[in-house]
């Protein structure tokens, strides 16, 4: 039971609650707001409607407005001509599932297949494929990211509850005037069809986006497409960090690659919300560590399920030993990397918190006499370059979801921890590849315990013994036990 809520947990929160999470409130590998100062985005989901898409397109065309719709592929299919009607009138089409689903009650095949089936609808009219995505109320899975090469995620910056009639033209106008200024994307519905709305609320936003729009025109504001925006953001942001006129080359290169930078509020927040979740994994799965006032490690017992992993010991770590498996501590990494001025620092500070606590973990063992039958220290990490020097045998993860998966967490985490974090996952993707770390119990033991009573108590719990060789067997352990 306990096994199978681990697993439950691990699935839900690597496949949805986190990746919601860091796209919500972090916006990794999401468009969600722009940098343009005279421009905002109108975009439009759910369509297209046979009787309000004609009207939105009619009220557009005559402000000059630009526009995204990300539209239900089934609803496309039914409505041909509403799709060609907005790539004629120069708006951008995407895509928001062939159903209105979210992708968390979905496999990733079957969001894939969504996908695809939708653009394939949008080729057939237009004769050109979409690159643009937004998932059914913005909720992501894991495999989303995946798809970073063939789909830009789109979210929003601002969203009014315009599904609802209840809301209203004249309180929904002052909501979207509220928020009307450069670099905002609007989240508005052309279709009440779909679960939780209500029909007729598109006639109200349609009022309300009519005055919008006429107040944007005085302010000197216009609309355009999501594409649009998010190539000007980009040579925005280019440009505030092209170097200045006068400052050395060399100058730049340092400062840029090795400046400690402060975090923003907003990502504060981020660390804090990250940090709460690992103490309640924590308390969950009962995480253990030697050291309570200054952690690096935490760990757990548990049986190994994975292929056959040849240790430098010579013995073999197969499916179903117990193992003793290694968490870093988060807080305590993020520390690290946030004093660290240059990734050498911050290589050096972990180098000493390890060496440390690994022969803090082998007393640890010595003295419990419960984990006689454990047969490795078992972790994986991204930070997989020297981990030979403490005695790790380190090993490629087997193809699959965890692997994947484990890829992706970790490289969020370098992102957080890592003080160029960002730049190092852009420019070294492909390097960073989350490996399994393993060390036989007994290379623990003899590389760390200071008094090396370890040895033989180990191996005589691991060792083959005649039944009448027992009472011996354990009288002999139990001597050794308290020698120790």
């Amino acid at each position: 039971m306990e096994t199978l809520l681990l697993w439950l947990f691990y699935i839900s929160s690597l496949y949805a609650f986190i990746p919601g999470l860091i796209t919500r409130l972090f916006g990794f590998r999401v468009f969600r707001h722009g940098s343009t100062k005279d421009e905002f985005a109108l975009t439009f989901d759910d369509g297209p409607d046979p009787v309000y898409t004609p009207k939105l397109l009619d009220l557009l065309k005559r402000y000059g407005a630009k526009a995204t719709f990300f539209v239900v592929g089934s609803n496309a299919e039914k409505n041909p001509h509403l799709i060609r009607r907005m790539y004629d009138e120069g708006h951008l089409v995407g895509i928001h599932n062939y159903v209105h689903k979210t992708n968390w009650l979905m496999f990733p095949d079957t969001v894939k297949k969504q996908i695809q089936k939708t653009n394939k609808i949008i080729y057939e009219v237009t004769g050109k494929t979409t690159h643009y995505y937004r998932p059914p109320w913005g909720i992501v899975n894991l495999f989303d990211f995946a798809k970073r090469n063939d789909t830009q995620i789109v979210l929003w910056s601002s969203i009014f509850n315009d599904w609802r009639v209840k809301v209203g033209a004249d309180r929904l106008t002052k909501r979207m005037l509220k928020k009307l200024r450069g670099g905002e994307v609007f989240l508005l519905h052309d279709c009440g069809a779909t679960l939780g709305a209500d029909n007729g609320a598109p006639g109200e936003m349609l009022i309300a986006l009519e005055r919008v729009l006429e107040e944007a025109q005085r302010r000197g504001l216009r609309s355009i497409r999501i594409d649009e925006m998010i190539q000007e953001t980009e040579r925005i942001r280019n440009d505030r960090k092209a170097p200045k006129s006068g400052t050395s080359k060399a100058f730049e290169e340092k400062g840029s690659k090795y400046q400690r930078t402060e975090l923003s509020w907003f990502k504060q927040f981020i660390v804090t919300l990250w940090l709460l979740w690992e103490k309640i994994f924590h308390l969950m799965f009962q995480l253990q560590t030697t050291n309570k006032e200054d952690p690096i490690f935490h760990f757990r017992f548990r049986p190994y399920h994975g292929k056959d992993v040849a240790m430098d010991n010579g013995d073999v770590l197969r499916s179903g030993d117990r193992i003793l498996e290694l968490h870093f501590d988060n807080k305590k990494l993020f520390t690290i990397g946030s004093r660290s001025r240059t990734p050498v620092q911050l290589a050096l500070q972990m180098i000493r918190g390890v060496e440390k606590t690994l022969p803090e973990l082998a007393s640890y063992i010595s003295s419990h006499p419960e984990t006689h039958d454990v047969k490795a220290v078992y972790g994986v990490s991204m930070i997989n370059r020297g981990p030979e020097k403490f005695g790790f045998t380190v090993t490629d993860l087997p193809k699959g979801w965890f692997a994947t998966s484990s890829k992706m967490y970790l490289k969020f985490l370098l992102r957080v921890i890592h003080p160029s974090g960002n730049t190092r996952v852009k420019k070294s993707s492909h390097e960073l590849v989350p490996k399994l770390i393993v060390m036989s119990m007994d290379t623990l033991m003899d590389k760390y315990l200071k008094d090396g009573s370890y040895g033989s108590h180990h191996r005589l719990y691991n060792k083959k013994v005649e039944p009448e060789e027992e009472d011996e067997t354990a009288l002999q352990a139990t001597m050794s036990q308290q020698l120790l």
